[in-house]
Parts: structure tokens; sequence; C-alpha cells
């Protein structure tokens, strides 16, 4: 790892030292390098395969599969749109559009997921996993708004 810093490499490690020996342990890394860092560094991949066995490819695989995992740096809040079926039925489509337009240049990095579990309660969203259901525009625009006024 040449371009993660010292306390990443450490968390890296750290996680891979306790999570390597156990069954499945592929994704339970995963998560808990990117709850740690709020990404998983292209750089920590290798190490990862290495100390599972695996090739980086199938590492990369499993990350470029899930929506969950990102490669880079989160800049601001995460804001998660769902966006599969029972979100869809009840306007999330239109709500990822408006969105996609008030969330450009504000400080926050807009995703789409498929299915917070709030299929009830739909159309959903979550800020830094915080989840919110009946999510209007109305309402995406005053939490975004939350959001500044707390920065």
């Amino acid at each position: 790892m040449t371009t993660t810093t010292g306390q990443a490499q450490h968390t890296i490690r750290r996680v891979l030292d306790e999570k390597r020996d156990m069954p499945g342990a592929l994704l339970p890394i995963l998560h808990d390098i990117q709850d740690a860092l709020g990404h998983v560094p292209p750089e920590a991949v290798a190490d990862i395969a290495e100390a599972l066995n695996l090739s980086r490819a199938e590492v990369h695989g499993v990350m470029s599969y899930y929506h969950h995992f990102r490669s880079e740096a989160p800049k601001g809040a995460v804001v998660q749109v769902c966006r599969a079926e029972a979100c869809q039925a009840c306007g999330s489509e239109a709500l990822w559009e408006h969105a996609s337009k008030q969330a450009k240049g504000q400080n926050v990095t807009l995703e789409s997921v498929y299915c917070l579990g709030l299929c009830a309660t739909a159309p959903s969203m979550s800020i830094n996993d915080k989840p919110y259901a009946r999510v209007s525009t109305a309402r995406f625009d005053h939490l975004l708004a939350q959001l500044k006024e707390a920065a």
C-alpha cells in the first residue's frame, strides 16, 4: 500500500488480522474497512487478496458487484436514494432526478441504492446511514438544508 495513510494501513492490517481466519471473511473484511475508513482503498485489494489466498480480481469482483462498497472516500455526507422496485412505484425516480440536481455543488456524495428495507414507507433514502421514509422532493430539500446548516 503506497498511497494510503499510516492510520489507514494500520486499520487494514488490524481488520485482516482479526478476520482472515473466519469462514467467508471477504465481506466482513470489506465492511469493516469501509466502516472504519469510509471506503476500501484500491491499494488494500492486494493485501486483502493475499491474506485470504484470493486473486486481486476476485476481491475487485466482489467490490464491484456490491454497490455498497466504494473505492474512493466520499465527499461530505453520504446521501443514498433507494431506487428499488417498491420505491420506484412510489416516485423514487423523480426523487433521484431532483436529488441529482440539488446535490450538485453541495458537500455530499449522492448514491443510488437498491433497497434500504423501507419498502412499506417508500420512497426512502438515508443520510450517513440514518434512514428516512416517505421522502418527497420537498422533504429532500429540507434534509439537504439541514445538512448545510450542520456543516
